[in-house]
């Protein structure tokens, strides 16, 4: 009887379309992650319990990768309890259907085509891009990677007498590459704020996971081949993401208590911040309850842009708010076409990233206004919480433990859109605009990821 009941849940869902079945398998990985963090193995001594709404937001908080959090989790849970939140931010951060997908891949030595149509799915690649080479670059990327910056923080955690740094080390690099923003520090990292090694390594994962995997995989082709290789895509990318940062850190540089320290500290956390935002880890070396209402909405804006396409952070997308930045450019010089570095873009992908931008803003303004409902804080605040949880970045004014049932029901909603994406969960929830989707899936040009 099990056993026929098994078969008949394998057939009914290989049917399924890929976007129903991430969606399915994100609900049922925070599933598994609640039930393992309601185990009282997983708590410190002397911990009597977590309640049923506190696990079930750090379980999704772990899954989107957005480190929101209700209550002090290094003062909850163990290290069976941290190494149960990594896996699951590494779950989240690469897509489980990735990491399953690679383990077949690598015991059987092929994919099915459900697999390989799921996993351009979670991945939006160019269409001149080999699914299957580009899975195995993505583990291999992200193997190496945590593992390079595991050393180089274990080294920087051992000169700052941090307990425990081999530990301390890993956990960071892994929510660091994953733009997770979870440290099992009491503070986060406000106390390296002048530590200029942990600044720059944790700095250089969040970039290496947020800039994506199509990135990545240019990188290597070029250093592989001695050749210049990148597709519009990087390019876009590159450009986009280093502007905002220079433009972000310089704006937060100039915030009034952010001024009040010495230079070297002040330009630290001005550049960590803006990169914390952008790429949306939600690490911070400096509280954000303490900056200026004008620099909390650069970092809002930040935030809500967010990281890239085939990467591990969340928010609109680089290509996405540059595709409107380049439509309205061309809307003033008279043109009808919108062009990257000279080159066209296909009337369809530019419609998907509008799109995707109203969406966005309209998921954003239905969460403020529910949280804003149910919620008496100030209104910076509530809304700087939707947005951090929108695009899972994790940043809070420190409202986030103070919020009631209802309170975190929305925020929990809003970090699994967030990481499920606003347009996919359009696309699970109206069945009819698959159809308009392949059309411009077919429109496309295959440099370019929108």
């Amino acid at each position: 009887m099990m056993r026929r009941l098994y078969v008949y849940f394998l057939n009914w869902f290989s049917t399924l379309r890929p976007i129903h079945t991430i969606f399915l398998g994100y609900i049922f990985y925070v599933f598994i992650i609640f039930l393992l963090l309601s185990v009282p193995i997983c708590w410190r001594s002397g911990v009597d319990g977590v309640s049923f709404i506190d696990t079930l937001f750090i379980a999704t908080s772990v899954i989107s990768t957005s480190a929101l959090m209700p209550i002090q989790t290094t003062q909850v849970y163990n290290m069976l309890g941290e190494i149960i939140i990594l896996f699951g931010v590494q779950i989240g951060g690469l897509g489980y259907m990735t990491i399953g997908s690679y383990a077949i891949l690598a015991s059987k030595g092929h994919l099915s085509a459900n697999r390989i149509n799921i996993g351009k799915a979670i991945f939006a690649m160019p269409a001149s891009f080999n699914p299957v080479r580009f899975l195995r670059h993505i583990m291999i990327f992200t193997v190496s990677i945590e593992a390079i910056g595991a050393l180089f923080l274990w080294q920087a955690f051992t000169e700052a007498d941090v307990p425990n740094p081999l530990w301390a080390a890993i956990f960071h690099s892994v929510t660091s590459f994953c733009t997770a923003g979870f440290s099992i520090f009491p503070n986060n990292l406000e106390g390296f704020v002048s530590n200029v090694k942990v600044n720059i390594i944790v700095t250089v994962l969040n970039l290496l996971g947020a800039i994506g995997f199509i990135v990545l995989d240019d990188i290597y082709r070029t250093i592989s081949s001695g050749k210049l290789k990148t597709t519009l895509t990087t390019r876009i990318i590159l450009v986009s993401t280093f502007s905002a940062i220079v433009i972000g850190t310089f704006l937060v540089f100039f915030d009034d208590h952010v001024a009040e320290l010495p230079i070297k500290e002040r330009f630290l956390v001005s550049f960590f911040q803006t990169v914390s935002a952008l790429t949306t880890s939600g690490f911070s070396t400096y509280p954000v309850s303490k900056i200026s209402a004008a620099t909390v909405m650069i970092i809002m804006i930040l935030m809500i842009l967010g990281a890239s396409p085939s990467g591990t952070g969340g928010g609109l997308k680089s290509t996405t708010w540059s595709a409107a930045i380049a439509t309205i450019i061309s809307f003033m010089r008279g043109r009808d076409e919108i062009t990257f570095f000279g080159s066209k873009v296909p009337h369809g992908r530019v419609t998907a990233a509008f799109a995707a931008f109203a969406l966005y803003l309209i998921t954003f303004s239905i969460g403020a206004y529910f949280l804003l409902l149910f919620e008496d804080h100030k209104f910076e605040d509530i809304v700087f919480e939707v947005a951090s949880a929108l695009s899972t970045v994790g940043l809070s004014r420190g409202i986030t433990p103070e919020l009631g049932t209802v309170g975190k029901l929305i925020i929990i909603t809003i970090m699994f859109i967030g990481r499920f994406g606003v347009v996919s969960l359009a696309l699970v929830a109206v069945a009819f605009y698959k159809e308009k989707f392949d059309n411009i899936e077919q429109e496309k040009n295959d440099d370019i990821v929108l």
